[in-house]
């Protein structure tokens, strides 16, 4: 009893072992496909049968199922030395889009071969290795300003179209491609820069030329109109000088022609005025010069005990 019992469980767990070697699940976001004895599973129309999502069975020991995702897959693809039509080196990274649409071929191009690498690994060594190839051709018939700026649309649909082309064969579609990068590798960069360096200081040597000449332009311009100015200014100022004189005099011989002693008189104050103005000022006369007729008792204009002619 017990040895039949035992048998059972033993023949149980058979069962279940092999019912678990039999199922197996696809998601959502998966494809599978099923090799027999080494040879892919085909439907009734002689094409290679891909399972979709669900719960699938197998024979055990037998077939083998492989998934794959069915979803966009995104690869970078390192920094690599380009060379451009102008012999310019450049180090360009991208990454790739890519989706498989063909489940046969991209299993025969990649887990169909034994190279250590499993079939993601293997498609994207295969995927770089034709990126790269295009990205030379494409890059080495441009030069560096259709790279960066003229033609960087075209030339990133181009790299996908042939891109794309290349890798069809491994059951691939290169959805998209963009570039990340683009620059020199860094022992250009320090020659790049040297050399902008140069070109601007060599520029900004142009411009200060050019604003230190039309400074001088300027500056002799404006000392010019300055001289001019100052001259035209003197010359007006003796004009003017030379009419109030000229009045002055015509007062001042008036004056004289109408009263002669008042005309002495007053031309005498202005000149004690003038010489008085300080306390400091010493001047030496005779006490009985004419200079101080004004001074002395009988010295009033108009009196007859004046000596002299009067006035200064």
């Amino acid at each position: 009893m017990k040895r039949s019992l035992t048998s059972i469980l033993i023949t149980a767990v058979i069962v279940l072992a092999l019912i678990g070697l039999s199922v197996f699940t696809v998601y959502e976001s998966d494809r599978a496909i099923i090799a027999r004895l080494g040879e892919l599973k085909k439907d009734s129309s002689g094409k290679v049968k891909v399972l979709g999502p669900g719960l699938h069975f197998k024979l055990p020991l037998i077939d083998v199922a492989y998934l794959f995702d069915a979803r966009l897959n995104m690869t970078e693809v390192p920094s690599e030395r380009i060379v451009t039509k102008e012999k310019e080196v450049l180090l360009v990274d991208l990454f790739v889009q890519w989706r498989i649409y063909d489940y046969a071929l991209f299993y025969n191009a990649t887990y169909g071969v034994s190279e250590g690498l499993n079939g993601r690994d293997r498609a994207e060594q295969l995927l770089k290795q034709n990126v790269k190839g295009v990205l030379h051709s494409e890059f080495g018939q441009r030069t560096l300003q259709n790279v960066v700026s003229g033609e960087r649309q075209e030339l990133i649909e181009k790299l996908r179209i042939r891109a794309s082309e290349n890798v069809m064969a491994y059951g691939m579609q290169v959805v998209d491609v963009r570039v990340n990068r683009v620059e020199y590798p860094p022992e250009v960069n320090d020659k790049v820069f040297a050399r902008m360096r140069s070109e601007r200081n060599r520029v900004a040597v142009g411009y200060r030329a050019s604003g230190d000449s039309k400074a001088a332009i300027i500056r002799a311009d404006a000392d010019r109109m300055a001289r001019v100015m100052i001259a035209e200014a003197q010359k007006e100022a003796e004009r003017l000088r030379g009419e109030g004189d000229g009045k002055a005099a015509q007062i001042y011989a008036d004056s004289f022609n109408q009263s002669p002693d008042f005309y002495r008189f007053y031309r005498s104050l202005e000149a004690y005025r003038n010489v008085f103005r300080d306390k400091s000022d010493v001047l030496v006369l005779k006490p009985n010069s004419d200079f101080f007729k004004y001074f002395r008792s009988g010295g009033g204009f108009g009196t007859t005990g004046a000596t002299g002619n009067g006035g200064p």
